[in-house]
């Protein structure tokens, strides 16, 4: 397969970029080169946007590689409009310019934003442009419907820890949630909050609280599950495997009954997706409808969970909570040539100059690779898991294809027997931060 990357998004950046395939990939026991640094959540190392959210420390060229992440700053946020929401190939790292980070399309309509999947794409992901480190978060959401289609509110870390709410568009009366610490694939802690009414044709208001000793899942003020720290430990790694790094939240709507997908994970999504459906012939686009949401800081003044500085750094490959700095580091990178080595980097005065830089500048629009759901990028263990609007309708960003070359959400390898089946539905109730993986939503695939 040849990857194609989006010309115009390569012009806005001024900058040329090497096809995913040149893109060196990364792991725990295989870190970036110096000359692109940071290791991206999709396992690729490159500068820019990559050294942005979700860029792992461990995994990159050293731990200053990464840019330092915006500390938490409470705040409620509309969705009425896309103003506050950037494309992720204009984004530098300032969380007081928008409030969203966007890869896909996502559309202003009827007061409220739309998560838009048209035919043969990725979908949409949203990611805060602040981290949380504890706290709480609610959204409104009106859920996707259909066979294959999966909507997620997610807060994922860059070190891959995750809480996961996950919505599956066969199942209208289902919340499935879950949790992952550093992205270790643990298959048992997913359980369903049952009995909601329709989740697509009504609002319901979803919420993570989460704090250094428990976290707990709430439906519309309602009490659905709570996970304690104490019952975490795990005595045979002495530690405890329980989500404590600061995270992002994202919101998301992703294929997960997409052909190239491992039956398995077909399967758990509630079957094949119909790119040719009624609803698709309607809207041009399935869809989940985002309303108000809000992002409660932890409230402490003693770490874990501070917020009174500028930006958090990690000062130990470990990525457990007592790693976390809260300090006064610059968040904001001068061009997408910079790194957190050299935040001041800007792009080249010449043309030709430009043109032979070769690097990476934004992952899944213009990398992609192994994803995080339910395991660290690059490992060996498989994780699970622009529309037309209509009169009305206004948005930004970019999007493509579903597939991704090596990545098994959604270019997984057909496989037979009952055995192989399960193995896939097991991949795939590793839950939401499979889309986090998964949105190479600006990449152009060609068999």
């Amino acid at each position: 397969m040849v990857r194609v990357v989006p010309v115009v998004a390569l012009a806005m950046l001024g900058v040329s970029t090497v096809f995913a395939e040149d893109a060196p990939e990364c792991s725990l026991t295989k870190k970036c080169p110096e000359e692109t640094p940071c290791c991206s959540q999709y396992g690729q190392c490159g500068v820019g946007a990559y050294c942005l959210g979700g860029c792992d420390p461990r995994m990159s060229f050293s731990l200053d590689a990464c840019v330092p992440e915006p500390v938490c700053a409470t705040r409620t946020m509309k969705m009425d409009n896309t103003d506050n929401i950037v494309d992720v190939s204009k984004y530098l790292g300032d969380p007081t310019k928008a409030d969203w980070v966007a890869q896909g399309t996502p559309l202003a309509h009827s007061g409220n934003v739309l998560l838009t999947m048209p035919p043969d794409s990725a979908g949409t992901v949203l990611a805060s442009t602040i981290y949380m480190w504890y706290g709480n978060v609610k959204a409104k959401i009106k859920t996707s419907r259909d066979a294959g289609v999966v909507t997620a509110f997610i807060l994922l870390s860059d070190v891959k820890d995750e809480i996961d709410f996950e919505w599956v568009g066969t199942e209208l009366d289902i919340a499935q949630t879950n949790y992952y610490f550093q992205g270790i694939p643990d298959y048992t802690h997913s359980t369903n909050i049952t009995g909601l009414s329709n989740t697509n044709e009504e609002w319901h208001t979803y919420e993570i609280r989460w704090t250094p000793d428990k976290i707990e899942w709430y439906v519309d003020d309602k009490l659905g599950r709570t996970q304690e720290k104490s019952k975490t430990w795990n005595a045979t790694t002495n530690q405890w495997e329980f989500p404590q790094t600061p995270a992002r939240v994202q919101l998301s709507i992703w294929p997960g009954g997409d052909a190239k997908n491992a039956p398995g994970t077909i399967e758990w999504a509630g079957g094949p997706i119909d790119w040719d459906s009624d609803d698709i012939k309607k809207d041009k686009y399935y869809y989940a409808t985002i309303g108000e949401v809000t992002i409660d800081c932890y409230q402490t003044d003693k770490a874990p969970g501070t917020n009174s500085g500028k930006s958090y750094v990690y000062n130990d490959a470990k990525g457990t909570n007592n790693t976390v700095e809260d300090g006064d580091d610059n968040t904001v990178l001068k061009s997408l040539l910079g790194t957190g080595l050299d935040m001041d980097k800007d792009y080249p005065k010449s043309s030709d100059a430009a043109s032979s830089s070769g690097q990476e500048v934004i992952p899944g629009l213009s990398g992609g690779g192994p994803g995080t759901n339910g395991q660290a990028a690059g490992g060996d263990d498989s994780g699970s898991g622009s529309g037309t609007g209509g009169d009305g309708v206004t948005g930004t960003g970019s999007s493509g294809p579903a597939c991704t070359q090596g990545f098994s959400q959604v270019c997984g390898s057909s496989t037979d027997g009952d055995s192989q089946s399960q193995a896939g539905r097991q991949e795939r109730m590793l839950g939401a931060s499979t889309f986090a993986a998964l949105v190479a939503v600006g990449v152009m695939l060609l068999l």
